[in-house]
């Protein structure tokens, strides 16, 4: 009898206390309210979300579309934004650019992590373009170092970059059209535990949870943004 009791307590217990209980052991399974608006046709997005516009740390969530709403996949996970801040980026700020953008590639020196996107793993020949003055501003471009037809000290090495970029995913922004001077080279990569030069950071399990989990089937997007007054406080 005292047996059945505490069964009882205890299934009255979950039935009260339940919601708070599970939020979570089972992240995906209670739709929540974005906390950025998105209204496109993307099945996967990932929101980054700064505090104010000066803020250099940020909260990153992956979303999964169930039907017609929103269920929180995974996260949320710290996140470090440029050292200027959520804003208007270019290649005089390290502002993290705010906007909506595609992810459609991956890259990395390590292997690939089990990423779907399409990936490229780097070495010393490998770069991204930011000399606003070359045609491949802001793309990739293979080719050894001394060698560039643009100037290699506006762009990065990305072999040389060291474990930051062990895995990163592109963030499409500025390249489709490509503005020469509105900024390049955004990517989420792995943290160094400080702001970074305008791209969004998170810790390396973070990152791989996030780069294993994105499919290109679900065409998925970042939105990048700030918190507002009336989703404080709300999932």
């Amino acid at each position: 009898m005292r047996r059945l009791l505490v069964v009882l307590l205890c299934a009255a217990a979950a039935a009260i206390f339940g919601a708070d209980g599970l939020s979570d052991a089972a992240p995906a399974s209670t739709p929540e309210r974005l906390p950025l608006a998105y209204t496109g046709s993307a099945r996967q997005l990932v929101t980054v979300v700064g505090a104010s516009p000066s803020a250099t740390t940020a909260v990153l969530t992956a979303w999964q579309k169930s039907g017609n709403r929103w269920v929180r996949a995974l996260g949320p996970y710290p996140a470090f934004v440029g050292a200027d801040g959520i804003g208007r980026a270019s290649e005089s700020t390290s502002h993290t650019p705010a906007g909506v953008f595609t992810l459609t590639e991956a890259f990395g020196i390590q292997p690939s992590n089990g990423t779907r996107l399409p990936y490229r793993q780097v070495g010393r020949s490998d770069w991204w373009v930011s000399d606003v003055r070359s045609p491949f501003y802001n793309q990739h471009h293979s080719c050894a170092p001394g060698t560039c037809p643009f100037d290699e000290s506006a762009g990065e090495d990305l072999g040389e970059a060291g474990p930051v970029y062990d895995h990163a995913t592109v963030i499409d922004y500025n390249r489709n059209p490509v503005v020469p001077g509105a900024g390049s080279a955004f990517f989420l990569h792995v943290s160094a535990g400080r702001p970074t030069a305008g791209c969004v950071s998170l810790a390396g399990t973070d990152l791989d949870a996030v780069m294993r989990w994105l499919d290109p089937a679900a065409r998925p997007v970042i939105a990048i943004g700030l918190e507002s007054t009336e989703n404080r406080g709300s999932a």
